[in-house]
């Protein structure tokens, strides 16, 4: 356990103790995630490999005798309170603050999966980077799922936890994410990433080997705070739609309801009877899906910059074919991909800002830090804030302190 979680566990157990007057009974940990190839495949069905980073939320309870819920977001002081008699009549948790919507999911679908829940005093805090693509959402999903599978002996496992907390986003906070956040932080093992078939929901653990090769994974966020997702990515969804409708009458396979089944060969085919906007946009899936299977097999030939190779490719698709991309991620990756020692760059997550990831040999980070980040800083006047981090664990149980005493800053 690293001391930055030693001493986010310390806080939320002082905190909890604080509020209310007692010792947790429960505490979890789930981490965030940054995906190391495989973006936007995951609502056409494809092919996604993930890894679980070392920030995460910690969340602590103790169970209540009536049907009373009391949170408190100890990063935020902020607190809510609601009955679980009444969850499912108030949909998005009018006048809530807005982090207590996926707590409230959570709870919310699994009672109506009749799942037996009680009162509970809970307080969270989390370090994974808010808006910054890492899935700080998730974690805390996956935390609370996990919380209540233990507090309440639901017998739930990672795979069930991660879709209700699917559920919850979808359903109860309105957010249309596809499953790959979830699982791998319900999932992840660590020094491994997860390949995750999106439409089975088939996966395994890959072993990454980093500590032994001398490699670090390097995430910057470029500070532009992703805007445009929720028109743009339902844009890209409706385009991937058209694009099946259209490969179907091309191919002239009318089950086709996925670009997932279609490979490469047959795309080309027909590529130059679409659209140039549909093309691009078909193109883009059905080549990361190839360059995802590739990757897996890269790494477990032991081949890292074949891997890195993958990467590089995948960032030129979304930012051409996908258009996904800022000038000030493409700046980012452009830097990246010069510092000698980087195998391979490219943004990550669903784009339009947030943060880039890397592949870098450790005894080049202190050259990548200067002529990424001090460099990007110098022309842009934003602050790219860097987090190396090991393929982390998944979720888990962690010991409650007995008590608080001694909190230092680290």
């Amino acid at each position: 356990m690293s001391e930055l979680l030693d001493y986010q566990i310390a806080r939320v157990h002082a905190a909890f103790v604080d509020r209310f007057g007692d010792a947790p009974e429960w505490m979890v940990r789930a981490p965030g995630r940054v995906n190391l190839i495989g973006e936007h495949t995951d609502y056409n069905e494809g092919f996604v490999f993930p890894v679980a980073i070392d920030r995460e939320v910690v969340i602590a309870a103790r169970r209540r005798d009536d049907r009373t819920v009391r949170l408190y977001a100890n990063n935020l002081q902020q607190a809510d309170t609601f009955s679980l008699e009444a969850i499912a009549e108030v949909p998005k948790a009018p006048g809530a603050p807005t982090w207590s919507n996926y707590l409230r999911g959570v709870f919310s679908v699994l009672l109506e999966a009749g799942h037996p829940l009680g009162g509970l005093e809970l307080v969270f805090e989390g370090n994974v980077p808010l808006g910054a693509g890492l899935s700080s959402s998730a974690a805390l999903e996956v935390a609370t799922g996990t919380l209540l599978d233990r507090c309440f002996d639901l017998g739930l496992g990672g795979r069930a936890i991660a879709l209700f907390g699917q559920k919850a986003e979808n359903e109860f906070v309105g957010v249309q994410c596809g499953i790959m956040d979830q699982f791998i932080s319900a999932l992840g093992k660590q020094d491994h990433a997860l390949f995750l078939d999106c439409r089975s929901l088939d996966y395994r653990n890959v072993p990454l080997h980093l500590d032994a090769a001398d490699l670090a994974i390097a995430i910057v966020d470029s500070g532009v705070k992703r805007g445009l997702v929720d028109s743009q990515f339902n844009a890209r969804r409706a385009e991937c739609r058209t694009a099946v409708v259209h490969l179907a009458e091309l191919l002239e396979r009318p089950e086709l309801s996925s670009l997932r089944d279609v490979d490469e060969a047959a795309f080309l085919s027909v590529a130059e009877r679409l659209s140039d906007l549909i093309r691009r946009r078909a193109r883009h899936v059905i080549t990361e899906n190839a360059r995802v299977q590739a990757s897996v097999e890269a790494l477990e030939a032991g081949d890292f910059a074949a891997f890195g190779a993958q990467m590089n490719r995948s960032h030129q698709s979304l930012k051409d074919d996908y258009e996904v991309s800022t000038p000030e991620l493409d700046r980012l990756v452009e830097l990246a991909q010069a510092v000698p020692g980087v195998l391979g760059a490219r943004l990550t997550g669903a784009g339009f800002g947030g943060c880039i990831v890397s592949l870098v040999a450790r005894p080049a980070l202190e050259a990548f830090e200067r002529e990424v980040c001090e460099r990007y800083q110098a022309e842009t006047g934003r602050v790219a804030t860097l987090l190396v981090t090991p393929a982390a664990e998944g979720v888990g149980l962690i010991e409650a302190p007995t008590q608080a005493e001694g909190l230092k800053r680290r």
